[in-house]
């Protein structure tokens, strides 16, 4: 499968009033900071929201983000797949806000990691761990070395479980006063 169409920060800015925005990252890195306008669909929830998506694509173009280009992309493959024609913002809101362009963020909301830099501290404290107890228990090694696995597959499936695990955690909700997927959902069908 061809990688999907994406644009810059500046493309995407200069046109941003043609898109609807769709962020795919957890609720807590989204209401922590987010495109302007962009609304929240997680990308585990994503087929749950294909007819929504469908609805706005029809009505005009959308613009996939998350974090740093990675999710956004796997988004735009499962959206290819569904017939629904999506661009991904290359380097996503980090690209975004260091190129000089302001993210949105809800009064009150809390920040939280981006969802990268907390599977590279799950990953290396669960590594760490895994040496330090094999000192004592040379069995534990083994978590290290299904850690180190993980890893690799993730790099080469373009996937991430601990990612997807991370994201059920409190902290990477949102604040009630964010919205929910429904209320997205019905947004997007208007």
């Amino acid at each position: 499968m061809p990688s999907p169409a994406s644009l810059s920060p500046a493309q995407a800015a200069a046109r941003l009033e043609e898109f609807t925005v769709i962020d795919v990252r957890a609720p807590g890195e989204y209401a922590a900071g987010h495109v302007p306008g962009a609304l929240n669909i997680p990308l585990d929830k994503l087929p749950d929201a294909l007819p929504a998506l469908k609805s706005a694509s029809a009505r005009g173009s959308l613009l996939v983000v998350c974090a740093s280009g990675v999710r956004s992309t796997r988004a735009c493959e499962i959206l290819a797949g569904a017939d629904i024609e999506a661009v991904t913002l290359t380097g996503g809101t980090s690209a975004w806000e260091g190129d000089g362009r302001g993210l949105d963020r809800p009064e009150g909301a809390r920040t939280t990691w981006a969802m990268e830099r907390q599977v590279r501290l799950a990953a290396g404290s669960l590594v760490v761990a895994g040496l330090l107890a094999g000192i004592r228990f040379p069995a534990a090694r083994w978590l290290s070395a299904g850690v180190g696995t993980g890893l690799v597959y993730s790099a080469l499936s373009n996937t991430c479980g601990m990612a997807a695990v991370l994201s059920k955690l409190p902290h990477n909700r949102a604040p009630r006063s964010t919205g929910d997927l429904d209320a997205t959902l019905e947004e997007l069908q208007r």
